[in-house]
């Protein structure tokens, strides 16, 4: 993003808007990733290393053939993807331009996913860890050398951070297949199609793809209102939510361990302490999360300033960022506690929760300030007094213990 910048502001807007379309082929990586998370720690927690690696195979084919329709429709539906979220022509041209390529990296990106969750439900994440940093490494050195042109290499703009963003993904499957086959891995591939398994990994999936699904078709309206209010609009908060991913990333690292720890719980049976790694988890996120928030209310212009120069984009940004450091505490609780719930397997309750939270206190209540003539700055209120009320639901289901004895 640092980089795109750089290129112009439609770039950076067509490469924030591409993410919220990668949010919506996370649905389909959720059928196998939530499912299979829940079923490999649970076999893990009974010691049935075989069963899980049997898992984990099948999970690979389904995710391969999975892959194939996503890619055909992701490189040619490239342009009407942007045209239908009523961007404007600059950013439906940069924005195809880069999603075209990343639709030919989707078997990677979904065998990545696949293989990044199975591992962190066997309870092994530092693996993951040094995978990814080398893939980070990789990924912002091609980023430096084929936008810009370096090394020999022709500058490509925004088709060389699609290109860059692939070949690390090339190198994350290549490096964990590496990992659980010559390293002793907790897990390995075991060649037995478990369709039995399967079919109990579709029963926990659904729901939590259909969560998914309308959680991201919600965000997608979201931004199409904030898309409305013009391109710096569109670009500012594209930046700030990039900037708070800074507080995100604890939430998600706590919301997996919950997961993990919850799903291995349950399966030795020791339900009180599958409960008492929820809160635990959840309570290191909020502090990490928490004082992040701290650092994002004091110091936004600061922070935007390093992804572009754009006065109005900075001003937006900045904004988002103050409002967004405010609700940091709910959004760890948010985080920890839903990701504790689909570790059991309670994937139906967090449907409910999510999608009537997001349509009844987030979507709906933009498109009417928007309507009524009010600026960007009341959209993102609503935004963070839905992430409260969220919050809030979540402490409170996960208070009443009753998900941890989903059967899955």
């Amino acid at each position: 993003m640092l980089m795109v910048g750089i290129i112009s502001t439609a770039a950076l807007a067509a490469v924030g808007m591409s993410m919220q379309f990668m949010m919506i082929i996370n649905v389909l990586m959720t059928l196998y990733v939530v499912g299979g998370n829940a079923l490999i720690s649970r076999f893990i927690g009974q010691g049935r290393k075989r069963r899980a690696s049997a898992l984990l195979y099948t999970l690979t084919i389904f995710a391969i053939l999975l892959s194939v329709f996503i890619t055909i429709g992701g490189y040619f539906g490239s342009d009407s993807i942007y045209e239908l979220m009523g961007a404007q022509a600059d950013v439906v041209e940069q924005g195809s331009m880069y999603f075209k390529i990343l639709s030919l990296g989707i078997v990677v990106i979904f065998i990545d996913n696949l293989l990044y969750n199975a591992l962190s439900a066997a309870g092994d994440t530092k693996s993951s860890l040094y995978i990814k940093l080398l893939s980070a490494g990789i990924n912002a050195f091609l980023n430096y050398v084929l936008i810009f042109g370096h090394f020999g290499f022709d500058a490509y703009g925004i088709e060389g951070a699609a290109y860059a963003t692939v070949i690390s993904y090339i190198f994350n499957v290549i490096a964990y297949y590496i990992l659980i086959k010559k390293m002793n891995s907790k897990l390995d591939f075991l060649p037995i199609i478990r369709i039995k398994d399967l079919k109990r990994v579709w029963n926990i999936g659904w729901s939590a793809a259909l969560d998914r699904g309308i959680s991201s078709m919600s965000f997608l309206v979201f931004v199409s209102i904030i898309t409305a209010y013009g391109t710096a609009e569109l670009a500012g908060y594209q930046v700030g939510l990039r900037i708070e991913g800074i507080a995100f990333m604890p939430g998600f690292g706590f919301a997996i361990a919950a997961m993990a720890l919850v799903g291995q719980n349950i399966g030795a049976n020791s339900h009180e302490k599958a409960y008492n790694m929820g809160v635990i988890s959840g309570r290191i996120a909020y502090v990490f999360m928490g004082s992040v928030g701290v650092v994002l209310i004091l110091f936004p212009e600061f922070l935007v300033g390093f992804f572009t120069k754009d006065a109005l984009t900075i001003a937006v940004a900045s904004k988002y960022l103050i409002l967004v450091g405010l609700a940091q505490i709910p959004l760890a609780i948010m985080f920890v506690y839903s990701g504790a719930l689909r570790g059991a397997g309670a994937t139906k309750t967090t449907l409910k929760i999510n999608v009537t939270s997001l349509w009844v206190f987030r979507v709906i209540p933009s498109y009417i300030a928007y309507k009524m003539g009010f600026g960007i700055i009341a959209i993102f209120i609503i935004m963070n007094v839905e992430t409260l009320i969220k919050g809030v639901v979540y402490w409170y289901i996960y208070k009443k213990r009753t998900w941890l004895y989903t059967k899955v």
